[in-house]
């Protein structure tokens, strides 16, 4: 499933991706197979590498305390989760949502 929420994607926002060293991306290889996309994964103990992954973790901490099983987790509360931290405003894009970054990044696709 996740590889075909990818696939839904603008090939602009499928570039790559850079995962740490955890059992979640045991099987990347397999996402690259089916997405294209390159998939990197950080230096153990280097959180700096990922500092917007770090970032959205703690993020979503907010809604969905660690140690919480995702497989337990409602699929219509994870999108109302999702649209949420779309539609909020980051310094590091200066103040724009993600939604706004991504919705002028399409529109100026040549």
């Amino acid at each position: 499933m996740f590889s075909q929420n990818l696939n839904q994607l603008n090939n602009i926002f499928k570039k790559s991706m850079t995962y740490d060293n955890g059992i979640e991306m045991a099987k990347h290889e397999k996402i690259t197979q089916n997405t294209g996309m390159k998939i990197f994964s950080a230096h153990p103990y280097s959180s700096w590498e990922r500092g917007t992954n770090e970032n959205t973790n703690g993020l979503i901490r907010r809604y969905l305390p660690k140690g919480t099983d995702f497989n337990q987790i409602d699929e219509k509360l994870l999108m109302k989760i999702q649209e949420k931290l779309n539609n909020r405003s980051r310094k590091i894009i200066g103040y724009k949502t993600p939604k706004e970054i991504m919705d002028f990044e399409l529109k100026n696709v040549a």
